[in-house]
């Protein structure tokens, strides 16, 4: 137990330092090309962040451990929502960008919800790898181009000629990311396995959460550093890229196709699409996401973590739980949200 925790430990410190890299590579790289930063944290902030999702997934793939490469990715794609941006909330109000609204996070749920309808096929085959992969270059694409005509019709930022300094920041934090998520996850599944827990619940707790430490550790860092256009493009960019970039490499290299449990088809991707639409309301309000509602993403990723657990045990306490999730939790929720965004129509 000593040499899991020691790895863990040192993960920590590499993700700590590694998003302190990241983060102010990124925030120059903008300035330098003369982008909003926000473009930075959509895509090269995303994409950097996202490889240890898709290290993960890619080689569960390969060895033939689907559950784990699956859930990896709807774990993490769900934390990011609720744990990650709920963090970022509770430690500083989120200012949102318009084009944010109207534009990045409804691309975030259409996503999840078109991955969600094909996995009720049972797997995803190689040709539905390619489309994902497709797709992810045209999104990608719409994104960028989108965000810099927007930026062009705006404020222009004064460009620097020199990006070497920022590359060499960007690409060292990414690498320090890497290797910290690493040392945390494998630290963190053995211990797991020990204890006999299910690859799934792995999936979608240990390594979910240890692959997404890039992205918690990145958008926290760059919340307290003021550069929240940054946090939030990682948020939305990383979920996009985890569903079509991770699972496209993940069901394009798996031997015969990349099949989904059932729970994950019935509750999981569900529940992931459900909490990317829980953010439009939120983000609407104001086009400010405050303390109140961070927390409420955060007491939300609690409840789901509970729920994971205790259906992987077969708890007895499993079906009362579910009552008072149907109805007490998720209604007060709704009228909550709904009181939230009339009060903002009105003050509009």
């Amino acid at each position: 137990m000593i040499q899991p925790l020691f790895f863990f430990c040192c993960g920590l410190l590499l993700l700590t330092v590694g998003a302190e890299f990241l983060v102010r590579g990124a925030s120059l790289l903008a300035r330098a090309l003369g982008v909003p930063p926000l473009v930075v944290g959509l895509t090269i902030v995303a994409f950097g962040t996202g490889t240890p999702e898709l290290v993960v997934s890619a080689m569960a793939s390969l060895s033939g451990k689907a559950d784990i490469s699956v859930g990896n990715v709807v774990g993490s794609n769900i934390m990011n929502i609720l744990l990650v941006l709920g963090s970022c909330a509770a430690i500083s109000p989120l200012v949102i960008q318009k084009q944010v609204i109207w534009r990045d996070v409804p691309i975030m749920i259409a996503v999840s919800f078109v991955v969600m309808c094909i996995s009720m096929a049972g797997s995803f085959s190689a040709l539905v790898g390619i489309g994902f992969l497709l797709s992810l270059a045209a999104c990608t694409l719409f994104i960028v181009s989108q965000a810099l005509n927007n930026n062009h019709e705006t404020d222009k930022v004064e460009k620097s000629h020199s990006v070497v300094t920022e590359l060499i920041l960007i690409i060292s934090g990414i690498g320090l990311l890497i290797y910290g998520s690493r040392w945390v996850v494998s630290g963190s599944v053995e211990v797991a396995k020990i204890l006999g827990v299910s690859e799934l619940v792995i999936g979608l707790t240990l390594v979910s959460i240890g692959t997404s430490l890039p992205e918690f550790a990145t958008s926290v860092v760059a919340t307290i550093k003021g550069e929240r256009d940054i946090a939030v493009g990682n948020i939305i960019g990383s979920c996009i890229f985890n569903l079509l970039g991770v699972l496209g490499i993940a069901a394009l290299i798996a031997p015969e196709g990349l099949l989904i449990a059932p729970s994950v088809v019935h509750f999981d991707f569900p529940f992931l699409v459900a909490t990317s639409v829980a953010c439009l309301p939120i983000f609407f309000t104001g086009h400010v996401i405050s303390r109140w509602e961070g927390w409420l993403f955060l007491g939300y990723y609690a409840v789901y973590l509970t729920y994971l657990f205790l259906r992987a045990e077969r708890h007895d306490a499993l079906p009362a739980f579910n009552q008072v999730m149907w109805f007490f939790v998720i209604p007060l929720t709704v009228v909550t949200l709904i009181v939230s965004v009339s009060q903002s129509m009105k003050r509009t």
